[in-house]
């Protein structure tokens, strides 16, 4: 049985509370960071660099108007299946886009539907691979099975709060942008 065949059986069975629940956000969700434009040949040495770049950035320049507690949201927009490249956006949560430092950019998730999928690595180094193994599944198994398709307006986004940083057991949730199928 290939990779993909177990993982639609454990994701189709619902093996640790993988399927996801569907919300309406109920505000947009406003960040402020750095993005990229990469692609899935390079996503995995793209992403890393960028928060590598953000963090350091950060140690200099203090991002205002962080929410509290914290939180940190990671969007994926503008998928190209063709080209298979999209953009990359990552920064912290805040509670205004009135004062953006030079060099950074700011970004509005919508409120609008999603499915949410949690994502849960088995440690914190394995977090690049439990994302790609639920975007995975999320576009190519269940939203194709699903009464839902793309939204079009963002694609994802990762949400990082609390949870993603505690030791044993780490987890974020994944946010599907999605609408019912016309």
């Amino acid at each position: 049985m290939s990779i993909g065949n177990i993982l639609t059986w454990l994701f189709a069975h619902d093996i640790d509370g993988t399927q996801p629940h569907i919300v309406d956000l109920e505000q947009p969700i406003q960040i402020i960071g750095m993005t990229v434009d990469t692609g899935m040949k390079n996503v995995y040495r793209d992403v890393p660099s960028l928060g590598k770049q953000f963090r350091k950035y950060k140690q200099v320049t203090e991002i205002p108007n962080k929410k509290q507690p914290w939180a940190f949201a990671a969007v994926s927009k503008g998928y190209d299946r063709e080209k298979g490249t999209f953009s990359y956006t990552m920064g912290d949560v805040v509670t205004s886009l009135e004062e953006i430092p030079a060099g950074l950019m700011s970004l509005e998730i919508p409120a609008i539907k999603y499915a949410v999928f949690p994502v849960r690595p088995k440690n914190r180094f394995g977090w690049p691979i439990a994302i790609g193994n639920t975007k995975r599944y999320a576009y190519d198994i269940w939203l194709p099975n699903s009464g839902y398709e793309p939204a079009g307006v963002v694609d994802d986004f990762e949400y990082h709060d609390e949870r993603s940083v505690r030791k044993g057991n780490p987890e974020i949730d994944l946010y599907v942008a999605i609408r019912e199928k016309h």
